[in-house]
This record gives structure tokens, C-alpha cells and sequence, in this order.
């Protein structure tokens, strides 16, 4: 067992520290954002971008461009950490190669909103690194394991998510009411 455990943080799965927020350093994790209108109206949807071992953020932020540390929309308000031992690979660091391989493709791809996008750029990276045996890895299903699996950083992080799609759901329903009501 003692081998098995060596030989895993040989390749990468040691587990690291764990996130932290002050720092920005989120080791093993896909972190997620809002984006301003877009999470205002829909919630569940955001940027998404996925740490290294040590917690360097990247993200395919736009045309032609993944950022380091540097999230296109602000800072993390939710993270999810993923387990570095359901990495299906023998080759050293793998984990860190992936996020490596995934970002250089994506500096070489055009954003689209719909299709190909910073979602798209987590997927590639976990199929590449085929985490929990899995090369079927979509902006769906991360979307989703993100909204489940997903913690919030802070209360701000909870607040900055929900209040404006509160307050805009507030706001129809008085206008809906009020228009009803005549």
C-alpha cells in the first residue's frame, strides 16, 4: 500500500495543500466565476478555469488566449476539488501536463461562447489526464458537477453569484404583479 501511495505522488497524486482564497491558490481544483449580465440572469453559468498542482490558474479567457492566474472575470468565488488519485496516467506530473497540453491547445483555438470555450479548455484537460477513467468529459457535465460538487470561497462569493439574479427575479415578479393587479 505504502509503494502504491509513493508511486502516485510520484506521478502527481500526492493531494497538496488545500485551496486557499486569500492567496489565490486553489492545488487540484476547477475553479468558477460569474460572469456580469450572463450569471445575472442565468446562474448556473460562468467562466471556469482549472488549477495546477500548486494552484495556478489557468483559463481560456478569450481569442488565442489562456491566462495564468489572471481569470478573465475576477477571482474565484467557488472552487471544486478534484481527487489528484482518480488521475488515470503513468506518466510523472501528469496532472500538471495535462493543464499544460490542454492550455497550449487552446492559445491556438477561437472563443465561442456556445461551443468552444473555457469549459471546453477544463474538459480537454481532464480527458487529457483521463480523471476518474473518463475521456468523456463536456462544458455540460462540468457545468453541473461544478453546481453540485462546488464550494463557495466566502459568503461574498455566494452573495456575488445569487443577489443580482434575486433582485432581478425580484423585480419582474413586482412588475408582473403590479401589471396583473390593475
Amino acid at each position: 500500500m505504502a509503494e502504491a501511495e509513493a508511486k502516485m505522488k510520484q506521478f502527481g497524486g500526492g493531494g497538496g495543500a488545500g485551496p486557499d482564497a486569500e492567496r489565490g491558490r486553489f492545488p487540484y481544483c476547477v475553479v468558477w466565476t460569474p460572469i456580469p449580465v450572463l450569471t445575472w440572469l442565468f446562474p448556473i453559468i460562468g467562466h471556469m478555469g482549472i488549477c495546477t498542482s500548486t494552484g495556478v490558474i489557468r483559463d481560456f479567457a478569450g481569442p488565442y488566449f489562456v491566462s495564468e492566474d489572471n481569470m478573465a472575470f475576477g477571482k474565484p468565488v467557488k472552487y471544486w476539488k478534484l481527487d489528484p488519485n482518480k488521475v488515470y496516467s503513468t506518466t510523472p506530473n501528469a496532472w500538471d501536463t495535462a493543464v499544460h497540453d490542454a492550455s497550449e491547445e487552446y492559445k491556438h483555438r477561437m472563443h465561442n461562447l456556445c461551443c468552444d470555450n473555457c469549459h471546453s479548455h477544463v474538459a480537454l484537460a481532464l480527458n487529457l489526464m483521463r480523471y476518474d477513467n473518463s475521456a468523456s468529459w463536456n462544458m455540460v457535465k462540468l457545468c453541473f458537477f461544478s453546481l453540485l460538487y462546488g464550494k463557495y470561497v466566502s459568503i461574498g462569493g455566494f452573495v456575488k453569484t445569487w443577489l443580482p439574479f434575486v433582485l432581478f427575479l425580484g423585480v419582474i415578479v413586482t412588475v408582473v404583479l403590479t401589471l396583473h393587479l390593475r
